[in-house]
């Protein structure tokens, strides 16, 4: 009989203990950063679907007994509003939360749309070339050489505040990136073998773009994407700081700095927790763009 060898235990076995690791598809690792940036993303994905069921208080509701308390955790804070109220006695953290959905709401919405746009002009300038190409080659680098406060400045003026006109805003000032970057990835994809051979196939030129180049471009696509929703955070929060964006009775982190402003010696609370939300939402954002981008192409070329 042969020998039958028994498992061994204790020290000598530890080296054959996997390290358990989250479900990441293979090949995606995120590293502790990425993965607090993904966790926190999801944090404040739930708070924009779930916001006013997860605030303790209605953000209108005014406490004139508990103005400016500051956070809990200093002296004269209460646990009944943890992160403080405003000049008005409205609960901020509840404000926050709130908030969230009309940031993510604003700029996940200007990225999906700026981005269709972007991508079907940059598909028919990359493909068709010549006076298509120059054509909107054209009008992309003019909309990337006027300011964006410029533009927001003469599209509200005519239109008026509100989220829709603030979104219409955002999509006009943000598409032109998608429409270079996916110009420059259709130029180099179309001269590739596997599109030549579905030219000489006889495919029509919609089911080339739409079958074998744009799923080809599409990483570096969803890339530009995620970046540009911390991006579009940013710029929704400073036109509400500038009382171009959101108006009352709405609440927007920007609409909360502005309110702030004028307490910061007295009240740090009412900018700088906004302030901190805007931040860490386009860091996590950023980061979990950055971490795909090194998934998707490990050389570096995205």
């Amino acid at each position: 009989m042969s020998n039958i060898t028994l498992p061994k235990h204790g020290k000598e076995a530890r080296p054959l203990l996997r390290r358990r690791r989250l479900p990441w598809p293979q090949g995606f690792t995120p590293g502790f950063g990425g993965t607090v940036a993904l966790l926190f993303c999801a944090v404040l994905l739930v708070a924009a679907l779930a916001g006013p069921e997860l605030a303790p208080y209605t953000p209108e509701d005014s406490d004139f007994a508990s103005i400016l308390l500051p956070p809990a955790w200093m002296a004269e804070g209460s646990w009944q509003h943890p992160l403080g109220t405003d000049q008005l006695g409205r609960d901020v953290l509840s404000r926050l939360i709130v908030g969230t959905r009309i940031a993510l709401m604003v700029s996940i919405a200007t990225a999906v749309i700026a981005g269709v746009i972007g991508v079907t002009l940059g598909l028919i300038a990359g493909y068709l070339g010549g006076w298509a190409d120059a054509v909107i080659s054209r009008i992309v680098d003019a909309f990337l050489a006027l300011p964006f406060i410029l533009m927001a400045l003469a599209f509200i003026s005519a239109l008026g505040t509100g989220v829709g006109n603030i979104l219409l805003v955002l999509v006009l000032t943000n598409w032109a990136p998608y429409a270079r970057l996916v110009r420059s990835e259709v130029m180099t994809i179309k001269r590739r073998d596997f599109v030549t051979l579905a030219r000489m196939a006889g495919l029509s030129r919609t089911r080339i773009i739409l079958r074998h180049i744009l799923p080809n471009a599409a990483n570096s696509i969803l890339v530009l994407a995620i970046l540009d929703v911390g991006r579009a955070v940013i710029l929704e929060s400073s036109l509400s700081f500038l009382g171009l964006g959101i108006q009352p009775p709405d609440v927007s982190w920007g609409l909360m700095l502005a309110d702030g402003r004028a307490f910061i010696t007295i009240a740090w609370w009412l900018t700088v927790l906004p302030g901190l939300g805007i931040v860490l939402t386009v860091l996590a954002f950023n980061s979990v763009g950055e971490a795909l981008r090194a998934w998707f192409d490990p050389r570096g070329n995205l």
